[in-house]
């Protein structure tokens, strides 16, 4: 509850990406500066860093190595291969649920529909965590793995690390692509 509430929070803000990969997607579709893109990355991380520091605390020592920290890594019995194509699948799904949860807002501001933009990117993120969770723990959020990494700093934590930001920045820049491309493309008229 207080994770929401602190998502809402932010969201007037920033738009409450808390996600370097959504906010990378952004950029690419030039609805945001460098400027202001990496501003958010380098505070999405310390905000991760500091929120993974919290868990330690409040878990416990026993808890928290037993849960390794909440840290990712590639599941037994599943390649980085398989890590990367889960992470690059599932941030396109989230990134490209953002893409038209935030445009059916935009398109609707005129009629009298509330668009509840959170909805459908939280329904998002909950099947994606369904379909990676076994494959990777779900990380599909650069900025947490980063921050349960640092806190938990063992070398396993360590040996994946690059899956959990080259997958979700490659499957934000698909999303951003097929975005722009193929969706802003349809209405082409035929002569």
């Amino acid at each position: 509850g207080m994770i929401f509430a602190l998502v809402y929070c932010t969201a007037g803000i920033s738009g409450g990406h808390i996600n370097p990969a959504v906010t990378f997607g952004l950029l690419l579709a030039r609805k945001l500066s460098l400027t202001r893109a990496l501003f958010y990355m380098v505070m999405q991380c310390l905000g991760a860093i500091c929120g993974a520091g919290v868990v330690k605390g409040f878990e416990g020592k026993t808890q928290y190595t037993l849960l390794k920290g909440g840290a990712n890594t590639v599941n037994h019995g599943y390649t980085k291969g398989d890590g990367l194509g889960a992470e690059i699948m599932g941030t396109f799904v989230l990134v490209y649920t953002v893409f038209s949860a935030t445009d059916a807002k935009r398109s609707a501001r005129d009629s009298h529909v509330p668009i509840l933009a959170p909805l459908p990117i939280g329904f998002a993120v909950f099947l994606v965590h369904l379909a990676t969770i076994p494959i990777t723990g779900t990380g599909i959020n650069p900025a947490r793995s980063l921050g349960a990494a640092i806190i938990y700093n063992q070398e396993h934590a360590w040996n994946d690390h690059w899956v959990f930001w080259v997958g979700p920045f490659v499957g934000a820049a698909l999303a951003a692509l097929y975005h722009q491309v193929v969706i802003r493309a349809i209405p082409f008229k035929s002569k």
